[in-house]
This record gives structure tokens, sequence and C-alpha cells, in this order.
């Protein structure tokens, strides 16, 4: 019995510690968006070079998740989680002096290899850690807690930018302190995984679903490359289409506009356990396309107040339709299934977030913000369709091999 309680304690150290560990090494991803405006008014970048900005993040991420996506299965959750924390680290270090477009891309390029190790391996962490009860934990910690990052990230940023000396180095000395406390609760912390070999042979690019998820898998797709794409819109595009569209310039609005996505986010996932992993993504998604042409509207008309609604119901919508989507790939998982499942689940999220920005940012110069916004509401449309018609639940046959059911 006490065998059990001292489990139980250091596994709660092991959770609690990955969850920190995630909201750092996100809230350093979310740090650098309400200084794109500042960026482009005291360096000249254009709306095409943040975009590229967000593209080389992503493509960073894509390719870490595809080329270490498993290596946490082969050498423990703990030393990948605690590189990824340290090239986070590294890219904010970058981040501190930024006079042009290179450095910006360099800190970017850092970040996305950072973000990359932690999608796979400390949202794997927090699984493996996770208290049995309520079952929906694992699912919105993992999925959600990145969210809340980016959230706090954002907002910390427009404020001490706003309201703080030093508007461009502040929040990223801050967020080096929030990156330095986790490594050392990372480092504190207890393995959940044994090592064991083909750590080389794991390197070599593979994209890996249990047979029991394959068929959950397009439509979690589309759940995936259509929320993910909003956000990577929001990032891109929103700093400017405050100061343009909604005739604000605060770095505060803009981080708390992003805030406002990304946080409803968090609050939506639980909802989604009230219902099977099918119901939940479509009732998420119907509501997330609701947001999007809210959105729309609201840019059309240049209505701040449309527009936070419009983003605090697409917000809560995607976290509901997420959460569903990672709950039932994850059904029935084991230990070694995990982290290649977080991997596949980012490639195809970092996937809806590369390429939609990339074609959106060399349209920039030709469409309006309004009009490339009907780009990502008319994807959102598609995959709200496919996902109403086709989404299935997990189920358990006799025999203990996943089954799917209407």
């Amino acid at each position: 019995m006490t065998h059990v309680a001292g489990r139980d304690r250091t596994l709660r150290l092991a959770f609690v510690s990955a969850v920190v560990s995630l909201v750092a090494a996100f809230a350093a991803v979310g740090s650098t968006i309400p200084l794109f405006n500042i960026y482009r008014a005291e360096e000249g970048f254009t709306n095409a070079d943040i975009s590229i900005t967000v593209v080389a993040y992503s493509v960073a991420t894509l390719t870490t998740l595809l080329v270490l996506g498993r290596l946490s299965n082969h050498l423990g959750r703990r030393p990948i989680s605690i590189a990824g924390l340290v090239l986070l680290l590294l890219g904010c270090v970058l981040l501190l002096n930024v006079h042009g477009i290179g450095i910006l891309i360099a800190g970017r390029l850092l970040m996305g290899l950072g973000a990359g190790l932690a999608s796979s391996s400390i949202t794997s962490y927090v699984v493996d850690a996770a208290p049995a009860r309520p079952a929906w934990l694992a699912s919105v910690a993992s999925s959600q807690t990145i969210m809340l990052g980016l959230a706090v990230g954002a907002v910390a940023s427009g404020a001490l930018v706003q309201f703080g000396p030093w508007p461009r180095e502040l929040i990223f000395l801050v967020v080096i302190a929030l990156l330095l406390a986790s490594l050392t609760l990372t480092v504190v912390s207890p393995e959940t995984v044994t090592r064991m070999p083909g750590a080389w042979r794991s390197l070599q690019p593979r994209v890996y679903v249990p047979a029991r998820a394959r068929s959950l898998l397009p439509v979690a797709a589309a759940v995936f490359l259509a929320t993910w794409a909003a956000g990577t819109f929001y990032q891109a595009f929103v700093p400017a289409l405050v100061a343009e569209q909604l005739h604000t310039s605060s770095p505060l609005i803009v981080g708390l506009v992003f805030a406002a996505y990304m946080a409803s986010s968090v609050l939506g996932a639980p909802l989604g356990g009230r219902f099977t992993p099918a119901a939940a993504q479509r009732i998420g998604m119907i509501a997330f396309l609701a947001g999007m042409i809210g959105l729309i509207a609201a840019l059309a008309t240049g209505t701040l107040a449309l527009f936070i609604t419009a983003t605090i119901v697409a917000g809560a919508s995607q976290g509901v339709a997420i959460s569903a989507a990672i709950r039932g790939l994850l059904h029935g998982s084991t230990l070694a299934d995990r982290a290649p499942i977080f991997s596949v689940i980012y490639l195809l999220s970092y996937s809806g977030a590369t390429i939609p920005a990339l074609i959106a940012g060399q349209l920039s110069s030709t469409f309006s913000l309004p009009q490339i916004a009907l780009g990502y509401g008319a994807l959102a449309l598609v995959a709200t369709l496919f996902t109403v018609i086709a989404a299935r639940n997990p189920r358990t046959g006799p025999t203990g091999i996943a089954r799917l059911g209407a």
C-alpha cells in the first residue's frame, strides 16, 4: 500500500512537471505574436515576412516530429523533454535582439525544433503520468495545455510590451526564467518509460499509427488541419487585422485577441468529455464553423465585439473537437503507442498550420486580409462537412481489438 501511494506521488510530480513544461514551451512560442506589429513598424517587416516566420517555425516542428517523434520511446521522456526546453530557451535568447528578418526566422526555427520535441515527448509524458480519473483528463491536458501556453505567452507579452520596460526584450527574459524553472522540475521528476534499444532506427522518418486508430485518422486529420490552420491565421495575420480592420494598435489587445481563441479552447475542451468522441467532434466542428462565419462577418463590418465573440466561439469549439479526436486516437493505447500517435497528431496539425499559411502569405500582396479569411472559412466548411458525415467512435470488441462504430 505504501509502495502504491509513493508511486502515485511520483506520478503526480511527473504530471505537474510535464504540464508546467508544456505551458512554458508554448508560452515561449506565443510570446512573439504581440511583437509582430512592432517589428512591422520599427524594422519594416511585411505581412509576407511575418507569414514566412510562421512557416519556418511550422516546418522546423514538422521535420522534428518526422525524424525525432519516436525517440522518447527509446531514450525516455525526460531527456527528450529537456532537449526541447533547451532549444526553446536558445530561441528566446536569439530573439532578445531582433533587427532583421533573418534573426526572427532563426529564432522561430529554434522554437520550432523545441516545440517539435515538446509536442511528442512532453505530451506523451503528460498522458503517461495523468491520473486515471476523470477519464478525459489525459486527452484534454495533452491537447489543451498547448493552447493554454500559447494564450499565456501572448497575453503576458502584450501586457509587458505595452506597459513594461524594454518592450522588445522583457517578455523573453520572463519566458527564459519560466523555461529554466521547467527544466529544474523535469530534472527532478521520475521517468515513465523504460529505455530500450532502437534509438538510431527510430530516426528513420516513419508515420506510424496503431491499427485500431487508423480508421479514426481521416476525420481527426480534418479536425486538426482546419483548427490549426485557423490558429496560424491568428498568429500570422490577426496582429495586422487588429491594426488595419479594427483600428487599434495596442499590443495587449493583440495578445488578448489571440488568447481569446486559445484560452477558450482550454475551457471548451472538458465539455467534449460529456459526449462520445464522434458526437463531440461533430458538435465542435459545427460550432467552429459558426465561429469562423462570425469572424468573417466581423471583418466585413469592422465590428470588434463580433470579432471577439466569434473568436471565443471558434476557440471553445475547437477545444471540444480537438480533445475528442485525440481521445478517440488514444483509446486503448499503450506507453509505446503514445509518442508515435502524438507525432502523427502534430504532423497533421502543423501541416494544417504550414500549408495554408504559406499559400496565404504568398497571396497577401494580392488579396486583402478579409479575403484571405474567406479562404480559411472555406477550409473550415469542408472539414466540418466531412466530420459530420464520417465521424466514428472507437469500440473494443470481445477480443480486445478496437473496432469502429458510428
